[in-house]
């Protein structure tokens, strides 16, 4: 239970350097759209937006997959 709770600490604190480091601001411009944030955030938005992507992925393989199994 103490090897979590360590791991958990270490990653959390990664985290914290993380945002700390990269608190520069960056413009992100589509078309006519133009957004500011910061660079750490920009990268989380990212992150959870390629994970979302990837689980709707497989999520969808599967069910195909399933679908030409009974069918």
């Amino acid at each position: 239970m103490h090897i979590k709770l360590v791991f958990s600490l270490i990653l959390a604190g990664l985290a914290v350097l993380f945002v700390i480091q990269n608190v520069a601001v960056v413009e992100i411009s589509f078309m006519l759209w133009t957004v500011s944030m910061s660079r750490s955030l920009l990268i989380f938005f990212l992150l959870s937006i390629g994970i979302i992507i990837g689980w709707l992925m497989h999520s969808y393989i599967i069910h195909r997959r399933n679908a030409s199994d009974q069918g």
